[in-house]
């Protein structure tokens, strides 16, 4: 029977990578199947085996943690360079003024409206 090891949907191609060269690596024999022609089946990584699960877990856990270690830094590094990002606070003051814009015409026909 087999058994569902690692679910690929929303999973960045570089992680999934990571996961087949961890199961070649240790030689774990599996499959994937795709999501299909209109994205609607289970896109996965499979073994064909319990015993492989219980082998592969301790290896596939330390790089999992060591990913989220490494994902956590790079999120943070990327956040510290946005808040200064001159696009960024342009595009916020932009759509924050089209807010406003829109809430004022808004109550403004109401009222013209009679209410």
């Amino acid at each position: 029977m087999a058994i569902l090891f690692f679910s690929l949907r929303g999973v960045p191609e570089d992680e999934a990578e990571d996961v087949r060269a961890i199961l070649a690596e240790h030689e774990i024999a599996f499959y994937e199947t795709s999501a299909g022609n209109w994205g609607v089946s289970m896109p996965a990584i499979w073994l064909y085996d319990e015993a492989d699960r219980e082998k592969i877990l301790p290896a596939f856990n330390d790089y999992q943690e060591q990913r989220a270690y490494t994902q956590r830094r790079l999120y943070r590094e990327a956040q510290s360079q946005r808040s200064w990002d001159a696009g960024l606070l342009l595009r916020r003051g932009f759509y924050a003024s089209l807010l406003v814009l829109t809430a004022y015409v808004s109550v403004k026909w109401v009222f013209e409206m009679g209410l």
